[in-house]
C-alpha cells in the first residue's frame, strides 16, 4: 500500500508518519489491513528526522497540479490530506487561503478522480466551520456557519469531500480536529496558537501572552489523540459515516483559566508565574466565533476518543517533548 500526506513536514504529518511506520499497516479498500510499502510526505520544507526505505520526501507546493500529479497516482490507495494555511494568516492573506485550503484540496480529489481508484482520503477540518448563534453543545447537523476565511475554506472542503464520496470517486473522510495542544516548536499564525504558547513556553522557562480571556472556552486535543484519530478516521467502514462524510471528533471542553490551573498542578506556581495576560482584539474576535463545546456521539459510537482530561494533555507534552523535565 502506498501513503500520501500532505503537510507532511508539520506536526500531525511527522508524527502520523512515524506512527504508520511503527504500525506497518493500513486499511485497503476492502477494510482489510494491508502492508504499508510507501509513506510520501509532501511539504514546501522537507520533513526531519526520517531515514527509513518506505519515505519519500518531496518538496514541493501542493496547490501545483504537476507536483500532486507526481505524488499522487492510481498506486496511491489512502491520503490523509493535512497541508493548510492556519486561521490567522488564511484571515490576513485570502488569496493564499482560498489556494491552499480550497484550491489545493480540490485539486487532489480531482487527481484522485482521474486515478479512478477510489483512494480512502481524510481531510482535516475544523471547528471553525460553525459561528454564530450556536447552542450550549453543538451537534454535528448544526448548520455550518463559518465566521471567518478558513472555516469557510474547511466548510467547502467537507462539503467536496461528502460529494466525491457520493459520486464514487473517493472514499472520504472529514473530519473536525478540536484545537491541537500541546503543540511543541515555535508558535505560528493560527488564532488558537496561544493555547499550546501558555503551556510550552512557561514549562520550557519561557515568557508567554495570552491574548484572551481566562474565561475563553477551549475544544482541545492532545497530538497523541489526534494521531490516533485520523488513523482510525481511515480505517473504519465508510458505512459508519451514513450520508455525511464530515464528523466533529471527541475532544476535552475546558476553559483558559481551568488550562492554567491544570499547568500549575502539574508543574508549580512558578511556571504559571511565566504567564502575562495582554487581550489581543484580533485574536479574540476570531477564537470568540468558535464553539467550546459538542456533542459527539456519533464519533463516540465510532470509536473515537479523547483526552480524560487537561492534566493528562500537560504531562504528555513534558514526556514526548522534555524528556519529563520542565524548567526551573
Amino acid at each position: 500500500m502506498e501513503v500520501l500526506i500532505t503537510g507532511g513536514a508539520g506536526l500531525l504529518g511527522a508524527r502520523l508518519a512515524r506512527q504508520l511506520l511503527e504500525r506497518g499497516t493500513l486499511a485497503d479498500a476492502e477494510g482489510r489491513q494491508a502492508s504499508i510499502s510507501k509513506i510520501t510526505l509532501l511539504d514546501v520544507v522537507p520533513a526531519q528526522g526520517f531515514n527509513d526505505r518506505r519515505i519519500d520526501l518531496v518538496t514541493g507546493d501542493v496547490a501545483d497540479v504537476a507536483t500532486i500529479e507526481r505524488v499522487l497516482t492510481p498506486a496511491t490507495e489512502s491520503v490523509f490530506h493535512l497541508a493548510a494555511i492556519v486561521s490567522g494568516q488564511a484571515e490576513a492573506e485570502f488569496d493564499l487561503g482560498m489556494r491552499i485550503n480550497f484550491d489545493a484540496t480540490r485539486l487532489i480529489l480531482e487527481r484522485a478522480r482521474h486515478n479512478g481508484n477510489k483512494p480512502r482520503l481524510v481531510f482535516t477540518s475544523s471547528v471553525a466551520v460553525f459561528g454564530g448563534d450556536l447552542p450550549a453543545q453543538v451537534p454535528d447537523a448544526q448548520v455550518l456557519m463559518p465566521q471567518s476565511s478558513y472555516g469557510a475554506q474547511k466548510a467547502m472542503g467537507e462539503l467536496l469531500v461528502t460529494d466525491y464520496s457520493r459520486k464514487g470517486f473517493i472514499d472520504g473522510r472529514a473530519l473536525r480536529m478540536p484545537t491541537v495542544c500541546v503543540r511543541p516548536g515555535a508558535p505560528n499564525k493560527a488564532a488558537s496558537s496561544f493555547a499550546s504558547g501558555i503551556i510550552r513556553e512557561p514549562l520550557n522557562g519561557i515568557e508567554a501572552v495570552c491574548p484572551v480571556s481566562p474565561d475563553t472556552p477551549m475544544w482541545l486535543l492532545s497530538p497523541r489523540r489526534a494521531i490516533d484519530s485520523l488513523i482510525h478516521g481511515h480505517d473504519i467502514d465508510a458505512g459508519a459515516f451514513g450520508g455525511s462524510r464530515a464528523l466533529s471528533l471527541p475532544g476535552l471542553a475546558t476553559t483558559v483559566r481551568e488550562m492554567v490551573a491544570a499547568l500549575e498542578r502539574v508543574a508549580g506556581a512558578d511556571v504559571v508565574k511565566r504567564i502575562r495576560w495582554q487581550e489581543d482584539p484580533a485574536i479574540i474576535r476570531i477564537v470568540n466565533t468558535w464553539p467550546g463545546d459538542f456533542i459527539t456521539a456519533r464519533a463516540d459510537a465510532m470509536g473515537f476518543q479523547c483526552d480524560a482530561d487537561f492534566d493528562s494533555i500537560v504531562r504528555a507534552y513534558i514526556e514526548d517533548e522534555l524528556g519529563g523535565k520542565t524548567a526551573a
